[in-house]
């Protein structure tokens, strides 16, 4: 009889942890561990394009100061991905897209000032295939550079 009534306890005294919503915290916390997966996983992606490409690319990317900077160039680079001749590059666009996405939403959390995406007119480059290695480049190195960033998610 004991047995039973201390599982029916147990059960009890555990459900209201498994029941409640999760605090503003938890929700950061599990934004913030969710914005370095998908930027993991877009690492991947693009390393398997890379095995494709040529030699790296030395680029330059804007420093990772916080969430509006972070915002802001995401959109850009989530732009220049949305090229009619990046067809090759979509995995990675919707990932950085969904990225972003992420960024803005913990932002709106943080009530950091987020600007609105600006509508782009696509502009076909002179060189397609040189740009979709800078782009990519780009993406690579600013991505290799949030996880070890990621305070820097946690400020506007």
């Amino acid at each position: 009889m004991c047995i039973p009534l201390a599982l029916l306890f147990i059960s009890l005294m555990a459900v209201p942890e498994c029941t409640s919503l999760p605090t503003k915290s938890d929700s950061i916390r599990n934004n913030i561990h969710n914005i370095v997966n998908i930027a993991q996983i877009t690492l991947v992606h693009i390393k398997k394009l890379r095995n494709k490409a040529p030699p790296q690319i030395e680029v330059s990317t804007p420093p990772i100061n916080g969430l509006t900077d972070i915002s802001l160039y995401l959109g850009h680079l989530d732009d220049e991905l949305q090229s009619p001749f990046t067809d090759l590059l979509s995995q990675i666009q919707a990932d950085v897209s969904s990225l972003d996405t992420r960024v803005r939403s913990l932002a709106l959390m943080l009530d950091c000032p987020i600007q609105n995406k600006p509508s782009v007119q696509p502009r076909e480059p002179l060189f397609p295939d040189s740009q979709h290695y800078v782009t990519l480049a780009k993406v690579q190195h600013y991505l290799e550079n949030l996880p070890s960033n990621k305070e820097k998610l946690k400020v506007c």
